[in-house]
C-alpha cells in the first residue's frame, strides 16, 4: 500500500457495521490513526457520498477496510459483505473509486476498545455508545500503520 500513496497521503480507516461505518484518518506521516466520525448508514449511495466528501476534504490517498474474520481465521459472511463494499465502491463515479483498498484483521478491534473506553478512560455508556465505531476504525487502522512501519 505505501508504494501506491502519495508522498503524504493520508489514509482512512472503515469499520464496517450493518448500521454504521465508523471512520478515522492518519496523519499525512503514516504513523498515527485518529477516530474521525461515524457515519449512519442509509443507502449505499449515500452512504459513498459521505465517504467521497471525507476523502476529498482530507486529502485521502487510500483506504483500510476492518475485515471481521472468525475467531479461527476463517471468512464468514460478514468478510463477504466487506469485500463486496470494496468491490461496489470500484462502480461509482467518486474521489472514492480509484483509491488503492487494503483489508486489516478487525478481531475483537470493537472489544477491545470497548474495554479501554470502560476501564482507563471511564466513559459513560452513551458517550462510549457515540464514539465506539469511530475508535474502533482507529484501532484498525493503527495496526494497519504500525505492521506497514
Amino acid at each position: 500500500m505505501k508504494a501506491l500513496l502519495p508522498r503524504h497521503g493520508r489514509l482512512l480507516g472503515l469499520d464496517l457495521g450493518t448500521k454504521t461505518i465508523g471512520l478515522a484518518l492518519s496523519d499525512a506521516l503514516l504513523m498515527v490513526a485518529t477516530p474521525l466520525i461515524t457515519i449512519r448508514r442509509t443507502k449505499f449511495t449515500q452512504d459513498v457520498d459521505e465517504l467521497a466528501a471525507v476523502v476529498k476534504k482530507h486529502e485521502v490517498a487510500g483506504l483500510v477496510l476492518g475485515l471481521p474474520r472468525e475467531m479461527d481465521g476463517t471468512e464468514g459472511k460478514r468478510c463477504q459483505s466487506t469485500r463486496q463494499f470494496a468491490l461496489n465502491l470500484r462502480t461509482k463515479q467518486t474521489p472514492v473509486a480509484a483509491l488503492p483498498v487494503a483489508f486489516w484483521d478487525e478481531r475483537l478491534s470493537t472489544v477491545a476498545v470497548q474495554r479501554m473506553m470502560i476501564e482507563e478512560m471511564d466513559l459513560s455508556r452513551k458517550r462510549r455508545a457515540e464514539t465506539v465505531d469511530q475508535s474502533a476504525a482507529a484501532y484498525i487502522l493503527q495496526g494497519f500503520l504500525d505492521a506497514m512501519g
